[in-house]
């Protein structure tokens, strides 16, 4: 299944969440927010939303500083 990873095509198993995804970028779930199809998708969420073939995905990662 083809989608689209911070501007970059992906290809993935069906049947793949949003969890399945970052634990394939090897991405912690931790200090990021996902938007799926410009909607962030709430970390409690992510476990059940399923990814399309053609989805595009933006993951931002939180940096913290002052």
């Amino acid at each position: 299944m083809d989608i689209t990873v911070n501007g970059k095509a992906k290809d993935i198993p069906y049947g793949s969440t949003i969890e399945t995804l970052l634990m394939i970028l090897d991405i912690s779930p931790n200090g990021i927010a996902v938007e799926m199809n410009k909607q962030v998708i709430p970390k409690t969420r992510h476990n059940v939303t399923f990814l399309r073939d053609e989805d595009d995905i933006e993951i931002i990662q939180m940096v913290g500083g002052g």
